[in-house]
Protein backbone atom coordinates (compact mmCIF):
# COMPACT_ATOMS: atom_id res chain seq x y z
CA UNK A 1 0.00 0.00 0.00
CA UNK A 2 2.92 2.33 0.64
CA UNK A 3 4.28 1.66 -2.86
CA UNK A 4 0.81 2.22 -4.31
CA UNK A 5 0.50 5.53 -2.51
CA UNK A 6 3.87 6.66 -3.90
CA UNK A 7 2.66 5.63 -7.37
CA UNK A 8 -0.54 7.63 -6.85
CA UNK A 9 1.53 10.74 -6.13
CA UNK A 10 3.38 10.24 -9.41
CA UNK A 11 0.10 9.56 -11.23
CA UNK A 12 -1.59 12.73 -10.00
CA UNK A 13 1.51 14.79 -10.81
CA UNK A 14 1.71 13.30 -14.30
CA UNK A 15 -1.98 13.98 -14.86
CA UNK A 16 -1.60 17.59 -13.71
CA UNK A 17 1.27 18.14 -16.17
CA UNK A 18 -0.28 16.23 -19.10
CA UNK A 19 -0.71 18.23 -22.31
CA UNK A 20 -1.48 15.47 -24.78
CA UNK A 21 -3.19 12.08 -25.06
CA UNK A 22 -0.02 10.04 -24.48
CA UNK A 23 0.81 11.67 -21.14
CA UNK A 24 -2.86 11.59 -20.17
CA UNK A 25 -3.11 7.83 -20.78
CA UNK A 26 0.18 7.21 -18.98
CA UNK A 27 -1.12 9.13 -15.96
CA UNK A 28 -4.27 7.04 -15.77
CA UNK A 29 -2.30 3.81 -16.18
CA UNK A 30 -0.17 4.84 -13.20
CA UNK A 31 -3.26 5.77 -11.19
CA UNK A 32 -4.88 2.45 -12.11
CA UNK A 33 -1.89 0.51 -10.82
CA UNK A 34 -1.82 2.69 -7.71
CA UNK A 35 -5.47 1.96 -7.04
CA UNK A 36 -4.88 -1.79 -7.36
CA UNK A 37 -2.05 -1.52 -4.84
CA UNK A 38 -3.86 0.63 -2.28
CA UNK A 39 -7.60 -0.11 -2.44
CA UNK A 40 -9.87 -3.03 -1.49
CA UNK A 41 -7.74 -6.20 -1.73
CA UNK A 42 -4.54 -4.84 -0.10
CA UNK A 43 -6.60 -3.05 2.55
CA UNK A 44 -8.57 -6.21 3.33
CA UNK A 45 -5.38 -8.27 3.52
CA UNK A 46 -3.87 -5.72 5.92
CA UNK A 47 -6.98 -5.77 8.12
CA UNK A 48 -6.89 -9.56 8.15
CA UNK A 49 -3.26 -9.47 9.27
CA UNK A 50 -3.77 -7.02 12.11
CA UNK A 51 -7.29 -8.05 13.22
CA UNK A 52 -7.19 -11.85 13.08
CA UNK A 53 -10.53 -13.26 14.22
CA UNK A 54 -12.07 -9.79 14.12
CA UNK A 55 -11.16 -9.31 10.44
CA UNK A 56 -14.75 -9.60 9.24
CA UNK A 57 -15.96 -6.82 11.53
CA UNK A 58 -12.96 -4.66 10.63
CA UNK A 59 -13.57 -5.13 6.90
CA UNK A 60 -17.27 -4.33 7.37
CA UNK A 61 -16.42 -1.14 9.24
CA UNK A 62 -13.98 -0.07 6.53
CA UNK A 63 -16.53 -0.68 3.78
CA UNK A 64 -19.18 1.22 5.71
CA UNK A 65 -16.92 4.28 5.86
CA UNK A 66 -15.59 4.04 2.31
CA UNK A 67 -19.13 3.66 0.99
CA UNK A 68 -19.52 7.37 1.66
CA UNK A 69 -16.22 8.37 0.05
CA UNK A 70 -17.65 9.27 -3.36
CA UNK A 71 -20.46 11.25 -1.75
CA UNK A 72 -17.82 13.27 0.12
CA UNK A 73 -14.95 13.60 -2.35
CA UNK A 74 -16.83 14.05 -5.63
CA UNK A 75 -18.27 17.37 -4.39
CA UNK A 76 -14.89 18.35 -2.91
CA UNK A 77 -13.14 17.62 -6.20
CA UNK A 78 -15.81 19.54 -8.10
CA UNK A 79 -15.47 22.59 -5.83
CA UNK A 80 -11.68 22.51 -6.00
CA UNK A 81 -11.77 22.18 -9.78
CA UNK A 82 -14.08 25.17 -10.10
CA UNK A 83 -11.97 27.23 -7.71
CA UNK A 84 -8.41 26.45 -8.83
CA UNK A 85 -8.74 24.25 -11.93
CA UNK A 86 -8.43 20.51 -12.35
CA UNK A 87 -4.63 20.56 -12.71
CA UNK A 88 -4.11 22.23 -9.33
CA UNK A 89 -6.74 19.86 -7.88
CA UNK A 90 -4.60 16.90 -9.01
CA UNK A 91 -1.56 18.45 -7.33
CA UNK A 92 -3.57 18.99 -4.13
CA UNK A 93 -4.52 15.31 -4.14
CA UNK A 94 -0.86 14.38 -4.72
CA UNK A 95 0.12 16.52 -1.72
CA UNK A 96 -2.59 14.87 0.39
CA UNK A 97 -1.12 11.47 -0.45
CA UNK A 98 2.32 12.64 0.74
CA UNK A 99 1.20 14.54 3.83
CA UNK A 100 -1.69 12.36 5.02
CA UNK A 101 -1.77 8.88 3.49
CA UNK A 102 1.93 8.02 3.63
CA UNK A 103 2.45 8.99 7.30
CA UNK A 104 -0.66 7.04 8.31
CA UNK A 105 0.51 3.93 6.47
CA UNK A 106 4.10 4.16 7.72
CA UNK A 107 3.56 5.25 11.33
CA UNK A 108 -0.12 4.90 12.15
CA UNK A 109 -0.93 1.26 11.46
CA UNK A 110 -0.27 -1.57 13.92
CA UNK A 111 1.88 -4.39 12.66
CA UNK A 112 0.49 -7.91 12.79
CA UNK A 113 2.59 -11.01 13.26
CA UNK A 114 4.48 -12.12 10.17
CA UNK A 115 3.27 -15.37 8.62
CA UNK A 116 5.43 -17.75 6.59
CA UNK A 117 5.04 -17.80 2.79
CA UNK A 118 1.99 -19.69 1.60
CA UNK A 119 2.13 -22.68 -0.77
CA UNK A 120 0.97 -22.69 -4.37
CA UNK A 121 -2.63 -22.11 -5.35
CA UNK A 122 -3.47 -25.80 -5.18
CA UNK A 123 -2.84 -25.66 -1.41
CA UNK A 124 -4.49 -22.31 -0.75
CA UNK A 125 -7.33 -23.60 1.34
CA UNK A 126 -6.76 -23.60 5.05
CA UNK A 127 -9.69 -26.00 5.44
CA UNK A 128 -9.63 -29.54 4.01
CA UNK A 129 -12.87 -28.82 2.14
CA UNK A 130 -11.36 -25.92 0.26
CA UNK A 131 -8.39 -28.05 -0.79
CA UNK A 132 -10.34 -31.14 -1.76
CA UNK A 133 -13.35 -29.89 -3.69
CA UNK A 134 -12.03 -26.84 -5.54
CA UNK A 135 -14.03 -24.34 -3.52
CA UNK A 136 -11.56 -21.63 -4.49
CA UNK A 137 -12.73 -21.77 -8.09
CA UNK A 138 -16.36 -21.69 -6.98
CA UNK A 139 -15.57 -18.56 -4.96
CA UNK A 140 -13.96 -17.07 -8.09
CA UNK A 141 -17.08 -17.87 -10.12
CA UNK A 142 -19.59 -16.48 -7.62
CA UNK A 143 -17.64 -13.29 -6.91
CA UNK A 144 -16.68 -12.75 -10.56
CA UNK A 145 -20.20 -13.11 -11.96
CA UNK A 146 -21.69 -10.75 -9.42
CA UNK A 147 -18.82 -8.30 -9.87
CA UNK A 148 -19.48 -8.31 -13.62
CA UNK A 149 -22.98 -7.00 -12.88
CA UNK A 150 -22.16 -4.43 -10.22
CA UNK A 151 -19.13 -2.94 -11.96
CA UNK A 152 -21.04 -2.76 -15.22
CA UNK A 153 -24.13 -1.18 -13.73
CA UNK A 154 -22.06 1.42 -11.88
CA UNK A 155 -21.00 2.73 -15.29
CA UNK A 156 -24.33 2.60 -17.16
CA UNK A 157 -26.98 3.02 -14.48
CA UNK A 158 -28.00 6.57 -15.40
CA UNK A 159 -28.18 5.71 -19.12
CA UNK A 160 -30.13 2.54 -18.29
CA UNK A 161 -32.73 4.52 -16.36
CA UNK A 162 -32.96 7.05 -19.18
CA UNK A 163 -33.51 4.18 -21.62
CA UNK A 164 -36.37 3.04 -19.37
CA UNK A 165 -38.06 6.39 -20.09
CA UNK A 166 -36.96 8.60 -17.19
CA UNK A 167 -35.98 12.20 -17.82
CA UNK A 168 -32.28 12.97 -17.19
CA UNK A 169 -32.95 14.76 -13.90
CA UNK A 170 -35.11 11.86 -12.68
CA UNK A 171 -32.47 9.31 -13.68
CA UNK A 172 -29.79 11.24 -11.78
CA UNK A 173 -32.04 11.54 -8.72
CA UNK A 174 -32.77 7.81 -8.62
CA UNK A 175 -29.12 7.01 -9.32
CA UNK A 176 -27.98 9.24 -6.48
CA UNK A 177 -30.28 7.42 -4.07
CA UNK A 178 -28.51 4.16 -4.90
CA UNK A 179 -25.41 5.09 -2.89
CA UNK A 180 -27.47 5.72 0.24
CA UNK A 181 -29.16 2.31 -0.07
CA UNK A 182 -25.81 0.58 -0.64
CA UNK A 183 -24.30 2.16 2.47
CA UNK A 184 -27.41 1.15 4.42
CA UNK A 185 -26.89 -2.46 3.35
CA UNK A 186 -23.28 -2.32 4.47
CA UNK A 187 -24.39 -0.84 7.79
CA UNK A 188 -26.90 -3.63 8.37
CA UNK A 189 -24.25 -6.22 7.63
CA UNK A 190 -21.79 -4.49 9.96
CA UNK A 191 -24.27 -4.36 12.84
CA UNK A 192 -25.17 -8.03 12.46
CA UNK A 193 -21.78 -9.21 11.18
CA UNK A 194 -21.23 -11.60 14.05
CA UNK A 195 -24.47 -13.48 13.32
CA UNK A 196 -23.77 -14.58 9.75
CA UNK A 197 -20.82 -15.14 7.46
CA UNK A 198 -19.88 -13.88 4.01
CA UNK A 199 -21.72 -16.68 2.22
CA UNK A 200 -25.00 -15.79 3.98
CA UNK A 201 -24.47 -12.16 2.95
CA UNK A 202 -23.79 -13.29 -0.61
CA UNK A 203 -26.92 -15.44 -0.71
CA UNK A 204 -29.09 -12.51 0.33
CA UNK A 205 -27.46 -10.31 -2.28
CA UNK A 206 -27.66 -13.06 -4.89
CA UNK A 207 -31.42 -13.28 -4.43
CA UNK A 208 -31.96 -9.51 -4.39
CA UNK A 209 -30.18 -8.86 -7.70
CA UNK A 210 -32.25 -10.99 -10.13
CA UNK A 211 -35.46 -9.95 -8.38
CA UNK A 212 -34.47 -6.29 -8.87
CA UNK A 213 -33.83 -6.87 -12.59
CA UNK A 214 -37.12 -8.72 -13.02
CA UNK A 215 -39.06 -5.92 -11.31
CA UNK A 216 -37.59 -3.34 -13.67
CA UNK A 217 -38.47 -5.47 -16.71
CA UNK A 218 -42.04 -6.03 -15.54
CA UNK A 219 -42.55 -2.38 -14.56
CA UNK A 220 -41.32 -1.09 -17.96
CA UNK A 221 -39.96 2.13 -16.47
CA UNK A 222 -42.86 2.99 -14.16
CA UNK A 223 -41.79 5.01 -11.12
CA UNK A 224 -42.77 2.26 -8.70
CA UNK A 225 -40.63 -0.29 -10.55
CA UNK A 226 -37.62 2.05 -10.71
CA UNK A 227 -37.93 2.78 -6.98
CA UNK A 228 -38.21 -0.94 -6.19
CA UNK A 229 -35.25 -1.67 -8.46
CA UNK A 230 -33.07 0.95 -6.73
CA UNK A 231 -34.03 -0.42 -3.32
CA UNK A 232 -33.46 -4.10 -4.15
CA UNK A 233 -30.41 -3.57 -6.33
CA UNK A 234 -28.91 -1.13 -3.81
CA UNK A 235 -29.33 -3.57 -0.94
CA UNK A 236 -27.99 -6.43 -3.02
CA UNK A 237 -24.99 -4.63 -4.51
CA UNK A 238 -24.11 -3.06 -1.16
CA UNK A 239 -24.16 -6.47 0.50
CA UNK A 240 -22.15 -7.96 -2.37
CA UNK A 241 -19.35 -5.47 -1.79
CA UNK A 242 -19.01 -6.90 1.73
CA UNK A 243 -19.44 -10.50 0.55
CA UNK A 244 -16.61 -10.18 -1.98
CA UNK A 245 -14.21 -9.45 0.86
CA UNK A 246 -15.61 -11.81 3.50
CA UNK A 247 -16.49 -15.00 1.60
CA UNK A 248 -12.80 -16.05 1.49
CA UNK A 249 -12.69 -15.73 5.29
CA UNK A 250 -15.07 -18.70 5.46
CA UNK A 251 -12.56 -21.02 3.82
CA UNK A 252 -9.12 -19.54 4.50
CA UNK A 253 -7.28 -18.78 7.72
CA UNK A 254 -5.27 -15.67 8.48
CA UNK A 255 -2.18 -16.91 6.66
CA UNK A 256 -3.94 -18.24 3.54
CA UNK A 257 -6.34 -15.31 3.15
CA UNK A 258 -3.73 -12.97 1.67
CA UNK A 259 -2.79 -15.38 -1.13
CA UNK A 260 -6.42 -16.30 -1.85
CA UNK A 261 -7.48 -12.64 -1.98
CA UNK A 262 -4.57 -11.83 -4.28
CA UNK A 263 -5.58 -14.57 -6.71
CA UNK A 264 -9.20 -13.43 -6.55
CA UNK A 265 -8.15 -9.89 -7.44
CA UNK A 266 -7.11 -10.79 -11.00
CA UNK A 267 -10.50 -12.09 -12.25
CA UNK A 268 -12.19 -9.32 -10.29
CA UNK A 269 -10.13 -6.68 -12.08
CA UNK A 270 -10.83 -8.35 -15.43
CA UNK A 271 -14.55 -8.18 -14.72
CA UNK A 272 -14.26 -4.55 -13.62
CA UNK A 273 -12.54 -3.68 -16.91
CA UNK A 274 -14.73 -5.71 -19.29
CA UNK A 275 -18.25 -5.29 -17.91
CA UNK A 276 -18.82 -1.54 -18.51
CA UNK A 277 -18.06 -1.65 -22.25
CA UNK A 278 -19.97 -4.92 -22.55
CA UNK A 279 -23.12 -3.58 -20.93
CA UNK A 280 -22.77 -0.27 -22.77
CA UNK A 281 -22.61 -2.12 -26.11
CA UNK A 282 -25.74 -4.12 -25.26
CA UNK A 283 -27.61 -0.99 -24.23
CA UNK A 284 -26.52 0.88 -27.37
CA UNK A 285 -27.14 -1.82 -29.96
CA UNK A 286 -30.12 -3.59 -28.40
CA UNK A 287 -32.19 -2.29 -25.47
CA UNK A 288 -32.34 -2.17 -21.69
CA UNK A 289 -34.06 -5.57 -21.49
CA UNK A 290 -31.00 -7.18 -23.10
CA UNK A 291 -28.85 -5.68 -20.34
CA UNK A 292 -31.26 -6.78 -17.63
CA UNK A 293 -31.54 -10.26 -19.14
CA UNK A 294 -27.77 -10.75 -19.12
CA UNK A 295 -27.65 -9.49 -15.53
CA UNK A 296 -30.33 -12.01 -14.50
CA UNK A 297 -28.39 -14.83 -16.17
CA UNK A 298 -25.16 -13.88 -14.40
CA UNK A 299 -26.76 -13.31 -11.01
CA UNK A 300 -28.73 -16.57 -11.11
CA UNK A 301 -25.59 -18.50 -12.07
CA UNK A 302 -23.73 -16.86 -9.17
CA UNK A 303 -26.61 -17.72 -6.83
CA UNK A 304 -26.40 -21.42 -7.75
CA UNK A 305 -22.65 -21.37 -7.04
CA UNK A 306 -23.26 -19.66 -3.68
CA UNK A 307 -25.75 -22.37 -2.70
CA UNK A 308 -23.08 -24.98 -3.51
CA UNK A 309 -20.54 -23.08 -1.42
CA UNK A 310 -23.00 -22.87 1.47
CA UNK A 311 -23.05 -26.67 1.57
CA UNK A 312 -19.26 -26.79 1.64
CA UNK A 313 -18.66 -24.57 4.64
CA UNK A 314 -16.05 -26.09 6.94
CA UNK A 315 -17.51 -27.23 10.25
CA UNK A 316 -15.03 -25.02 12.06
CA UNK A 317 -14.27 -21.91 10.05
CA UNK A 318 -10.63 -20.83 9.88
CA UNK A 319 -9.38 -18.32 12.42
Amino acid sequence: MICGTVAAVRGFATLALAHGPVAYVIAWVILGMAGSATLTTPAFILLNEVSGRNARSAIGALMLVTGLSSSLFWPIASLLSQAVGWRITCLIYAAAMVLLSLPLLIFGLPRGEQTPPEPAIADLGASPAAKADGSFWLVVGAIGLNAFITFGFSAILIELLKAEGLRPAEAVAFGSALGVVQVTARGIDFVGGGRWDGIATGLFAGIALPVAMAVLIVGAGAYWSVAAFILLYGLGSGALAVARATIPLVFYDKGAYAKAASHLALPLNVMAASSPPGFAALLTHFNCNAVLGLAILCSCSALVILFILSRRRPNHQPA
